[in-house]
């Protein structure tokens, strides 16, 4: 197989829209989240000819609103779910020692225990089988038993009039957003054909069998015909929509179920670890992330609108009132500083289909010949669902295909990762950067750094902070336009970087910058510019309005 480049931009863009539409392809995926990026892969290393075609940005939904967390599932060990834990955990340990160990990071949580001796000895029993689960892999250290004055020493702000001692283990935690977006790149780099901003309008039929998509190009408003021998829908929470859209009666439907987090400055929760909290409904993770706590999340039925899903004045003071339970000072509603929301497709089966297959959490249905869909599952294990839905279409090729080879193919940035985070010093001398923004480079870029700074060389002021408080600079905005699809504003600071929460403005007082760099590197004119400030100005108006009154009305909750 030849190797290409991963880079995507506004060339390979226009190359792919020319190739959608000249040529036929073993395998279309509809989809640009994490199952339809990780699809791609697994499907251009087997040798396949592969497309992607996503309406919007790559993990413009679900996929960018996680908890941002890789994890076994610690709660499944209570429903008795060991596969499906044992599952998830092979693939943490995959991640963070193969996969992606530039991205995807080990981070300690304490499990607070409020009674000496039966929860001890029932808490223990379960990390010790979350631990054994994992395998002969343990990149991540054994849990640990923690008398009250460790948990007190490692977290002051939990309350010890409730908490008798605890544990403390390990899970990791992503950018959700780069992650997908970098594994998009690597099934580029191995060939898929990608295109962003494309939305699928109808299947293609020869008699009763999908041979393809026209899908309408949503920059030159084309309508392009997309021919496929297989076809594999990722779409989410999109899937009920698309399959009556298609005019397919699928094996399940999706319930939609709300998860929503807030965030709060470090400052208000004095703690070097993370905390999870079990709750009646669910758990609750206090998570780090860098100067800031991501608290979360909720499970709530969801029937609103899809393309923004925000959280709620009762998700708010759900989030607060089950922190507070634990924490002193106690959280108030005035430390939010920023709320998310995203919404988990939860798939109902028809016992009665004969083309659905339950796996678990997941679902992988054909409900025509030459067509697959899947939806459902956890972030986590998307490399194995794509595996399973790729699997699936193989069987509507009717040809020999090999078997997967994802399980120990590193995405772009993972070469060599190890050996850099070793020469931090040198490269900081090399580069004419402070050390802690080349180890924040290398955990975003990983090996690619070189090329994020390659422009830097001709010009320096790249090299200067993107924005005041935070370790960006300004050559990653520059390389998000040149090599990561980022076509908007939008793109550049919700999911390129997460400046739309991490900073008090959200970037607003940057957009102006990044206009021009869309000017000069995408051609775009004034007016197309103005257009991409004023939609992300819109976006934020709309959640800081929600915000204001998410934390301030008075909820009935708690």
């Amino acid at each position: 197989m030849s190797i290409s480049n991963s880079s995507l931009n506004s060339a390979t863009r226009s190359s792919a829209i020319k190739d959608l539409g000249e040529s036929e392809f073993d395998v279309l995926v509809i989809g640009g989240g994490i199952n339809g990026v990780g699809i791609a892969l697994d499907a251009a290393s087997r040798g396949l000819s592969v497309a992607l075609v996503e309406s919007g940005d790559f993990a413009s939904g679900t996929s960018s609103r996680s908890s941002k967390l890789i994890h076994g599932g610690l709660r499944y060990l209570e429903q008795y779910d060991f596969r499906l834990v044992r599952e998830a955990l092979h693939e943490r340990e995959l991640m963070v020692t193969t996969l992606s160990p530039h991205l995807v990071k080990p981070v300690p949580f304490l499990y607070p225990l409020h009674e000496k001796i039966v929860e001890r000895t029932y808490v223990g029993a379960g990390m010790a089988l979350y631990d054994a689960l994992r395998g002969f892999k343990r990149a991540l250290p054994w849990h640990k038993h923690l008398t009250q004055k460790k948990v007190s020493e490692i977290a002051p702000s939990l309350r010890l009039d409730v908490i008798t001692g605890g544990f403390q283990y390990f899970d990791a935690q992503v950018d959700d957003a780069r992650h997908t977006m970098s594994i998009a790149r690597t099934a580029a780099k191995y060939g898929a054909v990608i295109a962003t901003r494309t939305r699928c309008e109808e299947v293609i039929k020869s008699g009763k069998r999908v041979i393809g998509v026209k899908i309408r190009d949503l920059i030159s408003d084309e309508v392009i015909e997309v021919r496929a021998k297989a076809t594999i829908m990722a779409s989410g929470v999109w899937s009920d929509q698309l399959h009556e859209k298609f005019g397919m009666k699928a094996g399940y439907s999706v319930r939609m179920s709300k998860g929503s987090h807030i965030v709060v400055p470090k400052s208000a929760i004095n703690s070097q670890s993370g905390v999870i909290i079990k709750t009646d409904a669910s758990v609750l993770f206090i998570i780090p992330w860098g100067e800031q706590w991501i608290v979360g999340t909720t499970d709530t039925d969801y029937q609103e609108s899809k393309e923004e899903p925000l959280a709620s004045s009762d998700d708010v003071a759900y989030i607060i009132d089950q922190s507070n339970r634990v924490l002193e000072p106690k959280l108030r509603r005035d430390q939010v500083i920023g709320a998310f929301a995203g919404l988990r497709a939860l798939v109902l089966t028809d016992p009665d289909s004969p083309t659905t297959k339950l796996s678990r959490e997941y679902v992988v249905d054909s409900p025509a010949p030459g067509f697959v869909s899947i939806a459902g599952g956890k972030y986590t294990t998307y490399r194995v669902m794509a595996e399973e839905a790729v699997d699936e279409a193989v069987n509507h090729l009717r040809r020999i295909v090999p078997d997967s080879t994802t399980e120990d193919l590193a995405i772009i940035g993972a070469e060599g990762y190890s050996v850099l985070i070793n020469q931090i010093p040198r490269l900081a001398n090399q580069h004419g950067l402070d050390q802690a923004r080349v180890r924040h480079l290398l955990d975003r870029y990983g090996s690619l750094i070189d090329e994020v700074l390659a422009p830097a060389k001709e010009d320096s002021t790249l090299l200067e902070p993107l924005i005041d408080g935070l370790l960006y600079i300004k050559a990653e905005a520059l390389y998000a336009i040149t090599h990561e699809a980022a076509f908007c504003i939008d793109d550049l600071l919700s999911r390129r970087t997460r400046i739309a929460f991490e900073a008090s403005d959200s970037g607003l007082s940057i957009t102006g910058y990044l206009g021009e760099l869309l000017e000069r590197h995408l051609g775009l004119n004034k007016a197309e510019v103005g257009k991409s400030i004023a939609e992300y100005e819109r976006i934020i108006q709309r959640q800081k309005k929600n915000l204001e009154r998410a934390t301030k009305m008075e909820s009935k909750v708690g």
